[in-house]
């Protein structure tokens, strides 16, 4: 059975570090692409990172945010740090069986299995 569980996310002050993981069971983590999306309330859904064979960054998180894939533990991560208030989101990972980053950050039909989201907000 496929799963994505993402963990981590809290609430936080303007200026720290989180640090999001995406346990994933059902298929091997290393031959797949994983994508990171946030939601914020009112707003769509946007793609802020990925990693296939390097890591993507969108540019509102270049710089800050930090993804990669720990294989030893089966599970992607995203360290953000120096968070503002407009990170507060949730944030969800996904992963792709066929498709790479370069296709997954302008199209997430692609993804074949979702998490169920971790929430993450930033005080000002």
């Amino acid at each position: 059975q496929v799963q994505l569980v993402e963990s981590g996310g809290g609430l936080v002050q303007a200026g720290a570090s989180l640090r999001l993981s995406c346990a994933v069971s059902g298929f091997p983590l290393k031959q797949y692409a994983i994508g990171w999306f946030r939601q914020a309330p009112g707003k769509e859904r946007e793609a802020i990172s990925c990693i296939d064979f390097r890591p993507y960054y969108a540019d509102a998180v270049r710089g800050r945010f930090t993804t990669g894939k720990d294989i030893d533990r089966n599970a992607a991560y995203l360290q953000m740090s120096s968070l503002v208030p407009e990170d507060s989101a949730v944030y969800y990972c996904a992963a792709a069986s066929i498709y790479g980053c370069s296709r997954i950050i302008t199209d997430s039909s692609v993804l074949d299995w979702w998490g169920k989201g971790t929430e993450v907000t930033v005080s000002s």
